[in-house]
């Protein structure tokens, strides 16, 4: 009657959505003062002033069918050249209009690149810890996802365990830099050795092994840089989305840049079209493709979320927990006190502390607490992580 997959995916719903409306309803009981939601990764620095003064000044003064209709597939052109320039204008990279293809948020760029790549019979690798969605975005277009082991000690490319993954089946892997889960950024070496290996494999294999990066943590990095991975390899795929950077989470709007270096410029861009079209992520927000035209590249203040984020380490790092510093996003992927991170993070609720199990993201034995929450509230939060944690050295 209805396929089993797309129900088992419509009916279960993710370990990270489960917990935050667990916490909605728990909210209702004891008041949302009390609750100590680190579930959600949904940015609680308000937008920027510059993105609400051009959504004005948008709807105020420009063409009303300019603003609310269609736009051809790939996005607006005159858009698609702004964000080109700034591209160049940062990374030194060769980008034109042409190079960019508008999607609806970082999740439509994404899938868009998996199923413009993906044939049967292909494998994706992609590094744990990983965002889940991978998983059923790689299985939906008929590939395979293979995950590399984590390493714990800095959350870099275990490249031992990765080479063993690569075969001739890999048509692409995926790489999430600043991290979600683990606030790690890939450093120039991580890629630079990266791109050297998927170089000599696709040489080997007799076919190009691309390289798909997700990037909408890009601007949340805190006094690291980011490596531009299109000036390291060149048959890179750039996913981006101005959810996390412009506080945008419910506008839908990134894209992807498609580099001239890739192999087979005009049939990957084609593939990629032709994937939004089966996908209908074509024609984004007309709205905000202008919107983000007119503030691409401005600068973000990312100091509240750098704040909580040193605020949560010290703190846990005080109650004796272990972990890595976090280098960008906002998350924080310490080292459960228990083997059983399902386990840990259910006696954490005892607290009020709502807390990700690592297992979701490839990673048994860690949790996720993402800390773009109040500051206040992580204030408050550290005195029951201290109860927590004794509790279990007691």
């Amino acid at each position: 009657m209805v396929s089993a997959k797309m129900y088992e995916l419509g009916t279960k719903k993710s370990t990270i959505r489960t917990i935050f409306e667990f916490g909605r309803k728990r909210a209702a009981e004891v008041g949302e003062e009390n609750i100590f939601d680190f579930s959600l990764g949904n940015p609680n620095v308000p937008t920027p002033d510059f993105v609400r003064d051009a959504a004005i000044d948008i709807l105020q003064n420009s063409e009303p069918s300019a603003v609310h209709g269609y736009t051809v597939a790939p996005g607006n052109p005159q858009v698609r050249a702004a964000l080109a320039a700034s591209i160049k204008a940062r990374f030194g990279m060769d980008c034109a209009g042409k190079n960019i293809f508008v999607t609806s948020g970082a999740a439509a760029a994404i899938t868009s690149c998996f199923k413009a790549l993906a044939e049967t019979g292909d494998e994706f690798i992609t590094f744990a810890p990983y965002f889940p969605e991978y998983k059923c975005f790689v299985e939906s277009v008929g590939a395979e996802l293979k995950v590399v082991k984590p390493r714990p000690e800095d959350w870099q490319i275990d490249f031992d365990d990765f080479d063993k993954l690569l075969n001739a089946k890999t048509k692409a892997v995926i790489i999430n830099s600043p991290n979600n889960p683990s606030g790690a950024v890939y450093s120039e070496q991580t890629i630079a050795k990266l791109a050297e290996m998927l170089k000599a494999r696709s040489e080997q294999f007799g076919h190009p092994i691309f390289l798909i990066c997700d990037e909408p943590y890009r601007e949340l990095a805190y006094g690291v840089d980011v490596p531009w991975v299109p000036n390291f390899y060149a048959n890179a795929l750039v996913c981006y989305s101005y959810s996390k950077s412009f506080s945008l989470p419910g506008e839908r709007i990134g894209y992807i840049v498609v580099p001239n270096s890739i192999a087979d410029f005009d049939k990957i861009f084609g593939a990629v079209a032709g994937a939004a079209r089966v996908l209908t992520h074509v024609n984004a927000p007309s709205l905000w493709q202008l919107v983000v035209a007119k503030c691409a590249g401005k600068a973000v203040d990312i100091t509240p979320y750098e704040r909580n984020g040193k605020l949560l380490y010290d703190g846990l790092i005080a109650a004796g927990f272990e972990c890595v510093k976090p280098q960008g996003a906002f998350y924080l992927f310490p080292k459960a006190l228990e083997a059983d991170d399902y386990a840990f993070c259910e006696r954490a609720k005892k607290y009020d502390l709502l807390l990700v199990p690592g297992a979701d993201f490839g990673a048994p034995g860690y949790f996720r607490a993402a800390y773009c929450i109040k500051t206040e509230t992580i204030e408050r939060s550290l005195p029951l992580f201290k109860k927590l944690a004794e509790e279990y050295w007691s």
